[in-house]
């Protein structure tokens, strides 16, 4: 039985197989398959003991579980479906989610076109209305909300009143979570709304280590981001890096529970370590060996254009990584890369870091080098693009469409999201799909059928050696063709350098 639960809905609860990629099968609407084959195929349920405490957990909460259990609490993350064996035991719910309302990109894109709710949406609605928290909320828990969507609860005022929700922390919660949950416990007031500011951050020794196992062996070497991209709020936050005997202790708790793969965890992994924006041989070579010398296989949750090429020009850094990472348990790697835009006038605008230390006007070019390095060292990545970004202009998005036909034949996934109002432009209104126009359709267009040709390639080798695979690549193979048949009778279907909503270039 535990005094402070932690927990978060079904889409959040689980690790997609082993494969992170799939999470990005949350974020979208229920409307190719039945919502149960959905949720089987993109969030199967996270195996837990007897108590309800997860194998792995989202690495965000197992922070705040770390630093309570530290502060001497009763702490301990519980899978959703097994809160009421601690029904009449807790006193106080700390819940966390990356979406809790399908605002955050990329759900806001899916939400916005199909016009319906998301998989995570709707899975936090029905876990966030369910008996047992209504039966919590009738004992007098306090529930207090937090993780990457805190944001999204001021929008949602009126839901956070009829669900009952206490309190929203906005940012890291690490110096706040153990008073406000000595606040609870004692039925004082909690401010509904905290948001803490850069100058708050927790210092390293501030940020505990996990005590259980993460998501897919995912651990966390740096916080912050220098580049300043101002629609991102991580960059808002100070740059700090961990020392590698940090590291390594997060790494071993996920090895002795049993887990042989990992995610090394930054805003741009080739960052860490750096001189400003500029990567660092040394350090970076010896994360990685760190790293394989603990997982089988290893990925990169985010990396940067501009470090990709700056790291390859200066020391030959990706292809020394990558014969440090590719070995006889590994054949490729995945990231998260964001382009975000092809234009140059804008991307001077918007991420002005972005492609130091390379000039703007070098920015499509400095795209097409990293495409061909990535190629070469065999990592696949998801990279995203943000459509309807404040000052955008039809020029800007045709600019970004000659890139994606520049990028026809690279093996990865390009990803288009809507503009959402964070960082800098918190202020801005949200990119919705009724201010979508003929370029937009153009460029969604496009990386539809460009991601749905590119998925084809990728898929066989996706799943390659899992136990699993018979049963998953058949209804993965199945998801991939119904979009492609979709998009064709819905005339969204399109080749390399063809138009059909513009006239032709060139």
């Amino acid at each position: 039985m535990v005094e402070i639960a932690i927990t978060t809905d079904r889409s959040m609860m689980t690790n997609h197989w082993g494969k992170e990629f799939l999470g990005f099968g949350t974020t979208g609407p229920p409307i190719l398959m039945p919502e149960w084959l959905w949720l089987f195929t993109f969030a199967p349920k996270m195996k837990s003991d007897s108590k309800g405490r997860p194998w792995q957990a989202p690495y965000g909460m197992r922070k705040i579980e770390a630093k309570l259990i530290e502060e001497g609490y009763d702490a301990s993350i519980i899978v959703p479906w097994k809160l009421k064996k601690h029904k009449d035991k807790i006193k106080v719910l700390l819940i966390s989610h990356h979406d809790y309302f399908g605002m955050c990109p990329p759900s806001s894109t899916f939400a916005s076109i199909f016009k319906t709710e998301t998989v995570n949406a709707r899975s936090f609605k029905k876990f966030i209305t369910s008996d047992i928290i209504k039966y919590l909320k009738a004992r007098g828990v306090k529930i207090i909300a937090g993780g990457p969507a805190a944001w999204c609860w001021k929008y949602r005022e009126e839901e956070r009143k009829t669900w009952g929700i206490d309190c929203v922390v906005d940012g890291e919660g690490e110096n706040i979570v153990g008073e406000l949950v000595e606040k609870a416990l004692k039925n004082e007031e909690l401010p509904w709304y905290i948001e803490m500011p850069p100058k708050d951050a927790p210092k390293l020794d501030e940020i505990p280590e996990i005590k259980y196992p993460s998501v897919n062996g995912l651990v966390e070497v740096m916080r912050g981001c220098p580049r300043g991209c101002s629609f991102c709020s991580v960059t808002l936050r100070p740059l700090r890096f961990y020392p590698y005997e940090k590291i390594e202790k997060e790494i071993l708790v996920n090895v002795r529970a049993g887990l042989t793969e990992g995610i090394i965890h930054s805003e741009d992994v080739l960052l860490y370590g750096a001189k400003g924006i500029i990567p660092q041989e040394r350090p970076l070579i010896k994360l990685h060996k760190l790293f394989k010398k603990h997982y089988k296989i290893i990925a990169w949750a985010h990396a940067s254009i501009a470090a990709i090429v700056k790291a390859q020009r200066d020391y030959k850094l990706m292809t020394k990584l990558s014969e440090i990472i590719l070995d006889d348990n590994q054949e490729w790697w995945g990231a998260e890369i964001g382009i975000e835009t092809g234009s140059v006038e804008l991307a001077k605008k918007i991420m002005p870091a972005k492609m130091k230390p390379f000039q703007a006007e070098e920015w499509p070019e400095i795209v097409l080098e990293a495409a061909a390095i990535m190629e070469e060292v065999n990592l696949i990545p998801a990279m995203t693009l943000i459509v309807g970004l404040p000052g955008e202009t039809e020029d800007d998005v045709i600019k970004t469409l000659e890139l994606v036909d520049e990028l026809w034949d690279f093996k990865g996934i390009i990803m288009p999201m809507f503009f959402v109002p964070m960082g800098l432009l918190h202020n801005r209104d949200w990119f919705r799909a009724y201010k979508v126009t003929d370029a937009h359709k153009e460029l969604l267009c496009k990386c539809l059928s460009h991601g749905v040709r590119q998925a084809k390639r990728i898929l066989p080798e996706y799943l390659k050696g899992k136990w699993y695979r018979p049963i998953l690549h058949p209804i993965l193979r199945y998801f991939v063709e119904k979009i492609r048949v979709n998009a064709e009778e819905k005339g969204y279907w399109c080749d390399k350098g063809v138009r059909k909503f513009l006239r032709p270039t060139g």
